[in-house]
């Protein structure tokens, strides 16, 4: 079983996880949307990104995409980004100009020292199979892709990204950390709280935070009732404002 010791999670490196939810093809544009904010704002943060998984559609969107965000404070900034997100818009493909609601779900996981986490090699199940692009175009015949399944928790992880099978299986395992991590520190929160603070976390990653309206030129934030203008320049990563607010509003 993995062992697990106290950290300052909030000067911690970052794993985000970004999925497509309801919405269809739009949905998974958005995440995409989302991807590429989050990285122009890591940019103008001076923070390091390295892309860890993801699985892209024909039209340029994700399906999901995990990537890490580094050396910086970067969860004490990201931490109040998980949750649903959700866009109102006229898609491309929209000929009668009707708008859209689509969603995706933002987790953000805090990553673990090495030193901090040891996962027993008995509790991993570690599979070898090939990667495939969009749509499973693009097969690839040698065995480059990683799945890994951790018994105890019941957690899988898979990543095909690299051409490296080892690289891979590096990048698989981070995000593995990553999610037991924070399984552990909500059994914790369980725990310590008598369910109160874990229902709050869960329901955190399945609520709605923050609606994007493109006709209105506006995006609000649920849990503060708050709303910023130009969300073009927003989603072109100038989030630091939102950040600040979201700082001072919503400190545990």
């Amino acid at each position: 079983m993995e062992e697990i010791e106290k950290e300052n999670t909030e000067a911690r490196d970052v794993i985000i996880e970004i999925r497509a939810g309801a919405g269809g093809a739009e949905a998974s544009l958005f995440a995409e949307n989302l991807y590429r904010m989050y990285s122009k704002y890591a940019q103008t943060q001076g923070w390091q990104q390295k892309l860890l998984s993801s699985h892209s559609t024909e039209l340029g969107g994700f399906k999901e995409i995990i990537f890490e965000l580094k050396n910086g404070n970067v969860f004490s900034k990201i931490k109040y980004e998980g949750g649903v997100h959700r866009v109102q818009r006229i898609p491309k493909t929209e000929k009668g100009g009707r708008i859209h609601t689509s969603t995706a779900t933002v987790a953000v996981l805090a990553k673990p020292k090495k030193a901090l986490l040891k996962i027993n090699p008995c509790d991993l199940k570690i599979d070898f199979f090939k990667a495939s692009g969009p749509g499973g175009q693009y097969v690839n015949k040698r065995m480059t892709a990683v799945r890994l399944t951790h018994f105890p928790s019941g957690i899988v992880v898979s990543c095909q990204t690299e051409r490296n099978q080892l690289q891979n299986k590096e990048n698989a395992m981070a995000v593995l950390q990553a999610k037991i991590l924070e399984k552990k520190q909500r059994e914790e929160q369980e725990k310590i709280s008598g369910n109160r603070k874990a229902q709050i976390h869960m329901a955190m990653r399945a609520e709605k935070i923050r609606t994007y309206n493109f006709p209105q030129d506006r995006i609000t934030d649920h849990r503060i009732k708050k709303s910023w203008r130009n969300i073009e320049e927003i989603m072109d990563g100038k989030l630091e404002k939102i950040v600040k607010t979201l700082q001072k509003n919503l400190k545990n």
